[in-house]
């Protein structure tokens, strides 16, 4: 079995778990699926290998001293794979002195090379890095020159046993994509197949592929029609899932739990990434928590199928508002948890409203001791047999319906309490609820927010200038505003924003309204009353925009 050592540098999987058929990653790990798997420095992605949770440096990657030390800071939290962005030949250069001095300090989590455009800098990181993510589409304007340039790349994949990553992301799929299906999941799904189809044609297999959005319903439908395409055409290959500029704070990790498990519930994903406009550190943080809500436990269902056979089971019996109770150990677990189950039914309008209470077992936030008592709802659950069919249960349908009193004070006396618990009040449900209808795009109350994670390309502090952005337009209700770190994926990837602020380099600074960039070369001291000053006469030009 794959190890993940949480405070070494290592990161290792033994190939024997890449067998053909196994079970799926889904809630309930109990449905057989056909599964391949790629090799990547030794640890396995998909073929039923444990859920593989990485992330992404946000250093320059010509900083070797700064980009070692954040690889060695995320190999300890847990990172089991290591992405740094690799532009020009100078960064694959810098690479290779990276990978030297970490293999030297003992730390082998595989790195993955990310290329944007030049498949003369993705050949170079092939024989470098141990994977390399590409969009083979951005090689070249012309598709058959790209089509040339991925086979060479390919070739070079297979001297050097590199793994790949076909990554398309939503509003970069190219003219010649989006002419023919859109700017849509169909077109991302669609985009995806002809360079898988070039992979398979070249007899290259290492590979996984991403289609990845800021926006939650295109993400998860993207996923959902490459997984429906696959099986239809009998092949297999690993998903690596995100949900990409998904922001920082409350806001980016619950769209993230949003995105991610609501695929993961149906058995869809291999590798994660949480993207937030954060502390690489914390996407790890957060990306462990979603992959212990879902992994199997020793009843060898997950604790996520035991709160989603709650929910279904008070959907049976004509609850609308279903209700769910939780014991955690900080907010963080709350907010990634509830989400995870919450957000599938709102994302496919099963339901409209939910119920929930919280109690936090370390109210400041510290790990709970060993040994601590499991949330309430997981308690509460098994108590009343609900892995069972409905007909099993001793409670009927009005019990079902009571208020969330009545049933966490059940889940209360089943898991016990603790003196130093905090119950989650009225007033942060109220705001949790209003971020998850956000995130799976039911209701909007507050600006949406869509910010990429910052990495080498970016040349300013992108994190203080998106709480800047998030300060001074937190009154713009609907509002969607990018605020991105470089024109690279600036202008393609903030495909749903209304405003955009993109990073030009040199402290300048480019403001979009929709996909047109209004300003160009704006000083980066000034950008902000420049962003805002295009909204304002955008709102009265239109009288569309509303204050919250």
């Amino acid at each position: 079995m794959m190890k993940n050592n949480n405070t070494s540098c290592s990161s290792t999987a033994n190939s024997s778990t890449a067998s053909n058929t196994t079970n799926c990653n889904s809630i309930a790990s109990s449905t057989p699926c056909s599964s391949s798997a790629i090799d990547v420095h030794g640890l396995i992605i998909g073929g039923g290998a444990p859920l593989v949770v990485q992330t992404m440096c946000n250093t320059h990657t010509q900083d070797v001293e700064a980009s070692v030390a954040q690889c060695l800071q995320l190999a300890a939290a847990g990172a089991q794979m290591i992405r740094l962005t690799t532009q020009g030949l100078k960064e694959v250069e810098a690479l290779k002195e990276i990978k030297r001095r970490l293999r030297n300090a003992g730390c082998t989590v595989p790195l993955v090379a990310d290329v944007h455009f030049t498949s003369d800098v993705a050949i170079a990181a092939a024989a470098v890095a141990e994977k390399v993510r590409i969009n083979p589409g951005n090689f070249a304007k012309e598709h058959r020159e790209a089509k040339e340039k991925f086979k060479k790349f390919l070739q070079v994949c297979k001297e050097h046993k590199t793994a790949v990553r076909i990554g398309l992301n939503h509003g970069s799929l190219g003219e010649r994509i989006t002419n023919l299906y859109g700017n849509t999941p169909l077109g991302m799904k669609e985009a995806a197949m002809e360079w898988v189809e070039m992979a398979l044609a070249e007899d290259f297999h290492n590979f996984a592929v991403s289609l990845k959005a800021s926006n939650t319903v295109v993400m998860v439908e993207a996923y959902r029609l490459l997984k429906r395409e696959m099986q239809s055409r009998g092949l297999s290959f690993p998903l690596h899932l995100g949900v990409t500029e998904a922001g920082n704070g409350d806001t980016g990790r619950i769209k993230s739990a949003v995105g991610i498990g609501t695929l993961l519930a149906e058995g869809i994903g291999d590798t994660i990434r949480v993207s937030l406009t954060e502390n690489p550190v914390n996407e790890i943080i957060t990306g462990n928590i979603i992959k212990e809500w879902y992994k199997p436990q020793e009843n060898l269902v997950s604790q996520a199928y035991l709160h989603k056979v709650q929910i279904d089971t008070q959907l049976r019996h004509g609850v609308t508002v279903p209700l769910l109770s939780y014991r955690v150990k900080n907010r963080e677990e709350f907010l990634i948890k509830a989400s995870c189950d919450f957000g599938p039914y709102l994302l496919d309008k099963k339901i409209d409203d939910f119920q929930l209470t919280c109690n936090f077992i370390d109210p400041d936030g510290a790990t709970a001791p060993d040994g601590a008592a499991p949330d309430a709802a997981t308690a509460a659950t098994g108590a009343i047999g609900a892995i069972g069919t409905a007909g099993n249960l001793s409670c009927t349908a009005g019990n079902l319906s009571g208020t969330a009193g009545n049933l966490s004070g059940t889940a209360g006396n089943l898991s016990g309490t603790a003196g130093n618990e905090r119950e989650l009040s009225m007033a942060e449900i109220d705001e949790f609820k209003d971020n998850l209808l956000q995130a799976t795009r039911r209701r909007f109350t507050k600006p949406e927010y869509i910010a990429c994670p910052g990495c080498g390309r970016t040349l300013y502090n992108l994190e203080e200038t998106l709480n800047r952005v998030k300060a001074r337009t937190a009154h713009l209700k609907g509002v969607k505003i990018a605020v991105m770190g470089c024109i690279v994926n600036g202008p393609g990837e903030m495909a749903d924003a209304d405003f955009g602020y993109v990073g030009e380099g040199a402290g300048k600074v480019s403001i979009y309204r929709g996909k047109e960039a209004v300003m160009r070369s704006v000083p980066q001291e000034e950008a902000i009353e420049r962003l805002l000053e295009i909204i304002e006469q955008s709102s009265a030009e239109s009288g569309r925009i509303k204050e919250g």
